[in-house]
Parts: C-alpha cells; sequence; structure tokens
C-alpha cells in the first residue's frame, strides 16, 4: 500500500495517536515507530522497516564508523509498537521529543510509510518544501530518477 494524504490528529494523554482509519488494515500486523531524519517520526509496516534495513544498512560493514553510527540511529531510536482496537498507536517518550509533539499532530504520507509533525513544524516546512519543490524536482532530473 503506498501512504498518501495529510491528516491531522492529535496525541491523547497516554501519548496515543489514532492511525487515520485507511491505513489500519495495511498497519495491523504491527508497525515500527523511529526517528525520521527531519524533526519527525516515522511509522513503517515490520516488513517495510526490516527492507530499508536490508537495503541500506545492511551492505555496510559493522566495522566502519559510519556504518555502526547510523545502524545504532536506526535501530536505537526504532520501536515495536501494535494498534489497538481503536486504531491507535502509542507514541514512545524518545520519539515525542525528537519531533516535538505536543498538542496537533499532522500524519503525512510518504509513499512506503508516514511521517508525524508537530502540526507547526509541518506548516513551516511545507511552506519552504512548496518554494523549492521545483528547484528539488529539477536536481534530481538532471541526475536521474534512480535516486
Amino acid at each position: 500500500m503506498a501512504f498518501r494524504g495529510l491528516y491531522e490528529h492529535s496525541l491523547d494523554s497516554k501519548d496515543r495517536l489514532t492511525v487515520p482509519s485507511r491505513f489500519r488494515a495495511a498497519l495491523a500486523d504491527g508497525v515500527v515507530l523511529s526517528k525520521g531524519f527531519d524533526p519527525c517520526v516515522w511509522v513503517h509496516t515490520t516488513e517495510e522497516f526490516e527492507q530499508l534495513s536490508d537495503r541500506f544498512l545492511s551492505p555496510h560493514s559493522p566495522f566502519g564508523r559510519d556504518a555502526r553510527q547510523l545502524r545504532r540511529r536506526f535501530h536505537g531510536g526504532s520501536f515495536d509498537e501494535k494498534l489497538d482496537s481503536a486504531g491507535r498507536i502509542r507514541v514512545p517518550k524518545p520519539l515525542i521529543e525528537h519531533a516535538g509533539l505536543s498538542g496537533p499532530c499532522v500524519v503525512i504520507g510518504a509513499g512506503e510509510y508516514l511521517e508525524i509533525w508537530n502540526a507547526e513544524d509541518w506548516a513551516k516546512q511545507e511552506a519552504e518544501l512548496d518554494s523549492s519543490a521545483p528547484e528539488i524536482a529539477e536536481g534530481l532530473a538532471a541526475n536521474g530518477a534512480s535516486e
């Protein structure tokens, strides 16, 4: 399933976020929540998270410092969760702090995964992205579609 769209939600008093209903079936077998490289939380299916690790981390030797550091950040900042009966996932404190989640949140489809953003931070990111998207697209097109 491709995750698309933008949805407004909030964390409840127990740090749970309601997953948009259209994505619940795809996430029913469990999710991995992790630190995004931006101030957001990534939400992957367990299978997609393993594929991401296999594709981008496993090929690099753990004898290399950069590979070890990225593995630590990627796996050490990740948490296995399951949707509860109401379609919510608990967001662990380290991820809440990483993304500055409090009050309104935005859940954004990013293709293979979802991102959870603080609503104010997303508004700034979206404005920046809207102004730079044509330039980014041109740069990617010039370097080939494989990146």
